[in-house]
């Protein structure tokens, strides 16, 4: 998960959002892209889009290093395209921190991804997380503390 910038068309879709919702558009919400590369930031927000991707995984490290506040049930984001473009509107339900070694199987399968098994779910994140360390200089460890966070998409409405 990347922070992105509150850029004029992300302003614009949060406060057609809460228009649609008839919410205060001062209320906090996060702005963040799935993933590392463009492709994957698009595969994962299609995958919210669609239905099967309700959680994601970032690892603490990446909150504290960005400065960006853990996410907190009901709290909303601006879910970015691999463009920075606004695609969607999440809205977190639950949040847990655990270290990566200790996630199970049910949040493999709430996030979505591949297979959705435990472990692709091991495979793939601990190659992801391992690329996030070694940018930062450090070698990832499977006892690394994890935020886990379910959503719901609260917009659209419907996929697109």
């Amino acid at each position: 998960m990347t922070a992105g910038r509150r850029s004029p068309a992300v302003r614009t879709f949060w406060e057609a959002f809460c228009r649609a919702r008839s919410m205060s558009p001062e209320r906090r919400y996060d702005v963040f892209a799935f993933g590392d590369t463009p492709a994957l930031a698009d595969e994962l927000l299609a995958l919210v889009l669609v239905g099967p991707k309700r959680a994601t995984a970032a690892l603490v490290l990446d909150f504290e290093r960005s400065g960006d506040p853990l996410p907190e049930p009901g709290v909303h984001s601006v879910v970015l395209d691999g463009r920075g473009e606004p695609g969607c509107v999440i809205r977190t339900t639950e949040v847990e921190v655990k270290p990566f070694d200790q996630v199970d199987a049910r949040f493999a399968w709430d996030e979505g991804e591949d297979d959705r098994t435990l472990e692709t779910w091991r495979k793939w994140h601990g190659r992801y997380f391992a690329r996030q360390c070694a940018g930062w200089g450090i070698t990832f460890d499977e006892g690394m503390p994890v935020v886990l966070e379910r959503f719901e998409l609260a917009w659209p409405d419907r996929p697109r």
